[in-house]
C-alpha cells in the first residue's frame, strides 16, 4: 500500500507543477533579468518552508545556478537577527516590511513565497515596495491577497501546501535558469550536418564517404575567429534502422571534423538523434531536445544563437529553441549563411 501512496504523492506532485502557466514563469524571469541586468537587487521572503525556499532561491543568484559566472544580487530577508528583533520590538507583521524599507530602492524586485498567499507580513512588505518603486513578483496557491497586489503573479493550482511549495521551488529554478543564461550565456551556431557541412550521403556509416564542402572550413573558421562555437545537431536515424553502428556514425563525424579542422575551423560538439521517424522521441528534429542538451552543457542562451540547416525540420528546429535560424540551397551556401550571421550579429559572438 505505501507504494501505491508513494506514487500518488508524486503524481500529484508532478501535476502541480506541470500546471503552471509557463508565461507566468517567463514573465517573472524578464522582471528579475530586467533588474539584476541594472545591477539591482532581488529580494526575496517567506516564513517557514517558504523562508527556507527564499533563502535557497537568492542564494542561487549570489552563488551559481547551473554554472560559474559573476555574482548577482540576490537577498534574502530571513536573517534571523532582524526577524527577531523587529517581531520583538514592533511586531511580527512588519519583520519584512521594516527590512523592506531599509533595503529595497527603486528599480529592485521584491519576491514574496507563501502558499495561502495570504501571509500578512509578506503582504505589507510587498506594498512597501511598491510605494517605494520596486517591482514585485509573488509566487503563491490559487488564491490569497498577494496575487492581487503583485505585478507579476505566478499560481500554483494546487491546494495541498507541499505540493504549493514544490511547485514555486521549481518555477523559481526555472526563472534562475533562464536569467542565469541571459546575463552570462554564450552564443553559438547550430549547424545541421547532410546537405549544410556535406553532401547528403544516405544513412553513412562509411567515414570513406565523408566529404565537407569546399566553402565550409574556412567558413567555420571565420565563426571561429568571431568567437563563436559551431555545434553540430544531425538526425541519424540509420542508427534505429540498424544501418549502421553509433561507432560508426561517430567514426563519420570524426572525419568530418578533422577535414574541417584540416581547413582551420573548430568543431565544439556533435549531437544526434539515432532514432527512427516513427519512435516518437524528443530529439529528432524538429523535435527540441538536441538543442536543449547543447543549450546545458555549452551554458548557450538561444537568443544569442544561430541554426542553419537545409530543411523544414531545420527551421522548425529553429523556431521552437527560440534562435534565428538561415536556410542553405537553392543558392544560399554555408560560406553565405555565415556572411549573414556575422553582418547581423555585428561580426563577434555575444558573450
Amino acid at each position: 500500500m505505501t507504494d501505491v501512496i508513494i506514487a500518488e504523492e508524486l503524481r500529484k506532485s508532478a501535476e502541480a507543477i506541470s500546471a503552471i502557466d509557463p508565461a507566468q514563469i517567463e514573465k517573472a524571469a524578464d522582471i528579475v533579468y530586467e533588474c539584476v541586468k541594472r545591477k539591482g537587487q532581488v529580494i526575496y521572503m517567506g516564513n517557514g518552508g517558504s523562508s527556507a525556499d527564499a533563502q535557497h532561491i537568492s542564494a542561487e543568484l549570489s552563488g551559481r545556478f547551473a554554472f560559474d559566472r559573476p555574482a548577482m544580487a540576490g537577498v534574502c530577508l530571513s536573517n534571523i537577527a532582524p526577524v527577531t528583533a523587529i517581531g520583538n520590538d514592533y511586531s511580527y507583521d512588519i519583520v519584512f516590511q521594516r527590512q523592506v524599507e531599509a533595503f529595497c530602492r527603486e528599480g529592485d524586485v521584491v519576491v514574496g513565497l507563501s502558499t495561502s498567499g495570504n501571509s500578512k507580513n509578506v503582504v505589507l512588505a510587498m506594498e512597501k515596495a511598491k510605494e517605494i518603486g520596486a517591482t514585485t513578483i509573488s509566487f503563491t496557491g490559487p488564491g490569497g491577497r498577494m496575487r492581487e497586489i503583485a505585478d507579476c503573479a505566478v499560481i500554483v493550482p494546487s491546494k495541498e501546501t507541499a505540493h504549493i511549495q514544490e511547485g514555486y521551488l521549481a518555477a523559481n529554478h526555472i526563472v534562475c535558469g533562464i536569467v542565469e543564461r541571459r546575463m552570462f550565456g554564450r552564443g553559438a551556431v547550430l549547424v545541421d550536418r547532410d546537405d549544410t557541412l556535406c553532401p547528403d550521403v544516405p544513412h553513412n556509416g562509411d567515414p570513406a564517404k565523408m566529404r565537407v564542402f569546399p566553402d565550409v572550413p574556412p567558413a567555420v573558421r571565420r565563426l571561429n575567429d568571431a568567437g563563436w562555437d559551431v555545434v553540430v545537431v544531425t538526425n541519424q536515424s540509420g542508427i534505429g534502422r540498424g544501418m549502421y553502428s553509433e561507432e560508426d556514425m561517430r567514426a563519420v563525424n570524426a572525419e568530418m571534423i578533422r577535414q574541417i579542422g584540416v581547413g582551420g575551423g573548430r568543431i565544439a560538439d556533435v549531437f544526434y538523434c539515432p532514432h527512427r521517424p516513427d519512435e516518437g522521441c524528443r530529439c529528432r528534429k524538429p523535435e527540441i531536445g538536441m538543442g536543449l542538451q547543447a543549450i546545458e552543457r555549452h551554458h548557450l542562451d538561444p537568443e544569442k544563437c544561430w541554426m542553419v540547416g537545409d530543411k523544414d525540420a531545420d527551421m522548425e528546429f529553429g523556431r521552437r529553441l527560440g534562435v534565428r535560424t538561415v536556410r542553405v540551397g537553392g543558392g544560399m551556401s554555408f560560406s553565405d549563411a555565415v556572411d549573414v550571421i556575422l553582418s547581423q550579429a555585428s561580426s563577434r559572438a555575444p558573450v
